[in-house]
């Protein structure tokens, strides 16, 4: 019989400081003892989670972790809060949701009695949904308090770990109202765990938690997540064993595959694990924008090939078109060409194709898109229209936020283009998490942003047709 294959039991990314002891496995066999079986990278987890230092300390007084949905990531957590209230410790379990905390209750009190311990003597509980309580008594303080998460719980009490769960919903707002509520323990500690923010996300904490023990900013911290490295292909089985530890115990092949979606973007994040380098609830700043542009022109890619980007406006009646090409550099160079108005006509947009000979251009809008394709048949525009899919518009804006920020594209810092990019927000599109674009000043046109991210789309998806090569 074939040996079941399993996902990939080690980080694909973590930043994990060097330690030779540890209590994880103590911890381990404690919840083994309940008959549910800890896995092998919740094991190796809990070591790193656990580690103390040389006075026996937490080595880690902050961890996060990110997994994508449904692996058993929060079952670490479980781990810990059952350790930590065995052992003397008081514990604050925060959630966003209250079905979550209050699971997590229920979960707890279940796997005590299955270890041996027994309520009303071992432990008592309080059922208050959002409010639950498991307290120890043995006489040494020890507690889990459930909350869901607001700007205010926490305050006024002391514990000694504080777990955030669904850490990617954790706001600025809530951490200063919860951080201070370990500082007068002796051995404090801060979990978070959970999965990358998408678009209708509303936390920065843990996108900042972790780019901060990514580029060494943040001592006495450690961090592991399983995700791909850039948008990939989410139908790739390899890559679903690659980013999911628990493929093959309690997640099988068959239940991915039945739930992705068109939504590129989002079965990045929440399957592969995907981390967008940017807070998708941000806007893009002046200063982030302006870090990419050029100073003097680039030199371009030869052959030269330009590719356009035309947005019909929903509201404003207007159109705006864009143009992106590649740089010798292997960057992508856009440019924001003009907006004008519906009701003075096309005839400037074919110009633009006519006499730049566009390799492709990408139109969206579906008020005006009919007319323009019809307009360039009518002037003999030979070059290759997309009407992209909704989907395809979410991969376009989510593309081009993610080359962005990784420094691979470029501008000339037009004025009307730095206005546009920097006064606009993300909106939700689709039902899978996407977003789209919004502008923050008032009757102001964000079709002009479109219009670029649709231009870039096209030139960054459109590859070097490779000449066949004959040798006898």
């Amino acid at each position: 019989m074939a040996e079941t294959r399993l996902g990939r039991q080690t980080p694909t990314v973590s930043a994990v400081l060097p330690y030779t002891e540890s209590k994880g496995q103590e911890a381990v066999q404690l919840y083994n003892k309940s008959g549910r079986i800890a896995q092998q990278w919740q094991e190796l987890i809990m070591e790193d989670i656990m580690a103390l230092d040389e006075n026996g300390k937490w080595l880690h007084m902050k961890f996060g972790w990110s997994v994508p949905r449904r692996n058993g990531k929060t079952e670490d957590l479980i781990i810990r809060a059952i350790y930590a209230v065995t052992h003397g410790e008081r514990v604050l379990y925060t959630a966003h949701r209250v079905t979550t905390s209050h699971n997590a209750w229920e979960k707890i009190i279940k796997i005590l009695s299955k270890i041996g311990f027994r309520e009303d003597t071992d432990f008592e509980t309080k059922k208050q949904r959002g409010a639950e309580v498991i307290e120890w008594l043995d006489g040494s303080d020890a507690v889990i308090n459930f909350r869901t998460r607001s700007t205010k719980g926490g305050l006024g009490e002391g514990y000694d770990l504080l777990i955030i769960d669904e850490a990617q919903e954790y706001t600025g707002d809530q951490e200063s109202a919860l951080k201070y509520v370990v500082t007068d323990s002796k051995n404090p500690q801060t979990l978070m765990c959970g999965t990358p923010p998408t678009a209708v996300s509303s936390g920065t904490v843990f996108l900042n938690f972790r780019r901060e023990c990514l580029t060494g900013k943040n001592e006495n911290a450690g961090w592991a997540e399983w995700s791909v490295p850039r948008l990939s292909d989410a139908h790739d089985p390899e890559l679903w064993y690659e980013t999911n530890p628990s493929l093959g115990t309690i997640l099988t092949e068959r239940t991915i595959r039945s739930e992705l979606g068109n939504d590129q973007t989002d079965d990045n994040i929440q399957r592969l694990g995907l981390w967008l380098t940017y807070s998708q609830k941000s806007a893009i700043s002046e200063r982030e924008w302006m870090q990419f542009k050029t100073d003097a022109p680039p030199e371009l890619k030869q052959p030269v090939k330009i590719f356009f980007g035309v947005k019909f406006a929903k509201t404003s009646g207007n159109v705006s078109l864009a143009c992106a090409v590649r740089t010798a550099e292997k960057k992508i160079f856009v440019e924001a060409l003009d907006c004008r108005p519906v009701r003075d006509g096309l005839d400037w947009i074919i110009g633009y194709l006519l006499n730049s000979h566009a390799e492709k251009v990408t139109v969206d809008g579906a008020a005006g898109a009919p007319l323009l394709v019809q307009n360039m048949k009518d002037a003999d525009v030979h070059c290759k229209v997309v009407l992209p899919k909704v989907s395809e518009i979410i991969e376009a804006n989510s593309l081009f936020e993610q080359n962005l920020f990784a420094g691979e594209i470029c501008h000339a810092a037009q004025p009307s283009l730095v206005q546009a990019v920097t006064n606009c927000e993300h909106r939700a599109i689709g039902a899978g998490g996407g977003f789209g674009y919004a502008s923050i000043l008032e009757n102001a046109d964000v079709s002009l942003v479109e219009a670029v991210t649709l231009a870039h789309w096209i030139c960054a998806n459109t590859k070097d047709k490779k000449k066949q090569v004959i040798t006898y």
